[in-house]
């Protein structure tokens, strides 16, 4: 096999020489650095003029070095008497500076550097490995788990309200007498006046003014009952006067106990008026009327003036206009 030629080729078994990449220096290029440099070479020498170097200098000898006196051998020092520090008695190490001696060899340089610390340092170090161990303990031990109780079970009971002051309410008026509901199937009418046996008498639901008066004896003899409505149907809490002066409120039913018939003398009772003596009221008709008595009938009467609102076709405007005319 052909060694590889020295020369740069453009490849295998080819002339040496024959990479163009390689870059000819001519003849002639070298020809005239070669007088340049002879040229520069004679300029220094001109001037700068060598010195012969094959003719010696000139000298004076030297004179001898000086002989330094005898030096006198300094007293040796005693040896000490103890035996030296990991040394026995007889001056042999001690087995524990072997041991130590052994064991340094062996190490490797690179651990004997590392372990080679003052004592100092190693005790600086001990305080903070102490200090961390510590911290490290204390750390574990506040986050250590702990058994926890389940809570018991309580019972709750309400706790006691204290009654809170009502506020002083401004007294109300006291509504007017508040009629009785009938027992079972009954009134109670009040007959006054000319009659045989006045005073409060029962009488079945549904009585008329001429029960009434029968109730109570009758009509004494000279009496005129030309005015009384003796078929009125009655209500319970009804007073019935005959022959006498009308209380005050009362209106006279066509000229009862002696009265001349015509307007109400007094406020119009909703719950004795009949049809004739409401439909006598200012803006109030015979249909209306009607309607006051009904619900009258359905509610066991008018307990204060205000429920007369409730009834059918009275507005605020005409309850205005009634409510000085009318009571309970």
């Amino acid at each position: 096999m052909a060694l590889r030629s020295r020369s740069a080729t453009s490849g295998p078994g080819r002339a040496p020489g024959s990479d163009s990449r390689v870059r000819r220096v001519g003849t002639r290029r070298r020809s005239r650095l070669y007088a340049s440099q002879l040229a520069v070479q004679g300029r220094a020498e001109a001037l700068f003029p060598r010195a012969d170097l094959r003719s010696p200098l000139p000298f004076a000898p030297a004179p001898p070095p000086p002989v330094p006196p005898p030096s006198v051998p300094a007293p040796a020092a005693p040896p000490p008497s103890g035996p030296g520090p990991g040394r026995t008695a007889d001056g042999a190490p001690a087995p524990e500076g072997r041991a130590r001696a052994a064991l340094r060899e062996r190490l490797p340089l690179w651990v004997q550097a590392r372990c080679a610390f003052a004592p100092k340092t190693l005790a600086a170090l001990g305080v903070v490995l102490v200090l961390a161990v510590g911290l490290a303990v204390q750390h574990f031990w506040s986050g250590r788990p702990q058994a926890v109780r389940a809570p018991e079970v309580v019972e709750g009971r309400p706790a006691a309200v204290e009654p809170q002051p009502q506020p002083q309410s401004q007294p109300q008026p006291s509504p007017g007498p508040v009629p009785k509901e009938p027992q079972g199937d009954q009134i109670v009418v009040d007959v006054s006046g000319k009659v045989r046996r006045p005073g409060i008498h029962r009488l079945p639901a549904g009585s008329r003014v001429a029960d009434a008066l029968r109730a109570a004896g009758g009509i004494k003899g000279a009496t005129d009952a030309s005015g009384l409505n003796r078929a009125r149907l009655l209500m319970d809490g009804e007073q019935v006067v005959v022959g006498g002066p009308l209380p005050p409120g009362t209106a006279a039913p066509g000229g009862a106990g002696g009265g001349a018939p015509g307007a109400p003398t007094g406020p119009v009772s909703l719950n004795t008026a009949t049809v004739e003596q409401l439909d006598t009221l200012p803006g109030v008709g015979p249909v209306l009327a009607q309607h006051i008595v009904d619900y009258r009938s359905q509610h066991g009467g008018f307990r204060s003036v205000g429920e007369l609102r409730e009834v059918d076709g009275i507005g605020d405007r005409r309850f205005s206009d009634l409510q000085p005319l009318v009571r309970p």
